[in-house]
């Protein structure tokens, strides 16, 4: 194995030895909150599903991207890149888009009640299920050009002109403006919730800002305020850091994407696939480390879980004894 195989083989099963794991961890803290407390928050709901698509995405693609280096296994024949292409592409984008519905709903949450934006919460938080269904649809009709036009490996020797590299496939289009129009498209796709998500999370940071100097000058004596505000405040701030963490990893995906498809010959390059790959899937790796270290309901769930497990080994042990 040459060694720029073995480093691609090691970032991807990196990727995803911290996201499965991680994604996983999540979704169990949320559905052992939610069979405890017989609720679920629209918030949690958007986070639960948000951590859904990232395992998606971590899962499909970087296991098998890890597997497939180490020559482990390789389902990444016609069928199988067609299957995988699709899947991935339509989890990646539904990461971005409920990362930005997560923005916004967190920026609608500090609208002063019975403002129009309260309403507007009220409403998304009463439709959400709907709002889940119609991001699914659309994602899977944008994704299904590139899964059709999706080749394995073996077929690249013939597919030099109107075709893109995606490591272990190709993507050949029939022509060169059919190229263009999906990856303009795709683009397009990104950088709408790019720019709405970060404008709401400079809304949030100046909303903490001012809330903050509003505090320091005025001290409230009702405790149960300042526990919600406190509350209110954490999950701005992982919203806030999960935006941030967006727009640095898939503004570099997104960059490399343009220089893809800008550039001639750029089919044969597999350090550019690697590199939109892996920047790609980062988010949804390491984004779960943000959510379990910054959501309360999480880290309690999953301390719970072992001070439980803990205090069972003790009694196994002193029974034992």
């Amino acid at each position: 194995m040459q060694s720029d195989e073995l480093v691609r083989g090691l970032l991807y099963l990196f990727l995803a030895v911290v996201g499965i794991p991680g994604n996983c961890l999540v979704i169990w803290a949320f559905l052992q909150a939610m069979h405890t407390e017989h609720q679920v928050l629209p918030a949690d709901a958007i986070v639960l599903h948000l951590v859904s698509v990232n395992l998606l995405v971590v899962g499909v693609r970087c296991l098998l991207e890890a597997l497939a280096t180490f020559r482990l296994a390789n389902i990444f024949s016609d069928a199988g890149c067609k299957g995988i292409i699709m899947v991935y592409r339509m989890a990646r984008s539904l990461s971005i888009w409920l990362t930005f519905v997560l923005s916004t709903y967190q920026c609608l949450s500090i609208a002063p009640p019975g403002s129009r934006w309260a309403e507007a919460r009220v409403a998304a938080a009463r439709h959400l299920g709907a709002i889940f269904l119609v991001l699914w649809l659309v994602n899977a009709v944008i994704s299904t050009p590139s899964a059709l036009f999706s080749l394995g490996w073996h077929n690249g020797s013939s597919l030099m002109e109107h075709s893109i590299n995606v490591q272990f496939c190709f993507v050949r289009f029939p022509d060169s403006l059919s190229k263009d129009a999906n990856g303009a498209m795709q683009v397009v796709r990104d950088v709408i919730p790019m720019a709405l998500m970060a404008t709401a999370s400079l809304i949030v940071l100046i909303f903490l800002y001012r809330h903050s100097q509003h505090v320091k000058n005025f001290r409230s004596s009702n405790s149960n305020s300042k526990q919600g505000s406190l509350a209110e405040r954490r999950a701005a701030k992982t919203v806030v850091t999960l935006v941030t963490m967006y727009v640095l990893f898939y503004g570099v995906d997104n960059g490399l994407w343009v220089y893809t498809l800008t550039v001639e010959h750029t089919m044969s390059s597999s350090l550019v696939s690697d590199l939109r790959i892996f920047f790609s899937s980062l988010y949804a790796a390491v984004s779960p480390v943000v959510i379990i270290a910054s959501n309360k309901k999480v880290s309690r769930n999953l301390i719970c879980k072992v001070q439980e497990k803990g205090s069972q080994m003790v009694e196994t042990t002193l029974s034992a004894a």
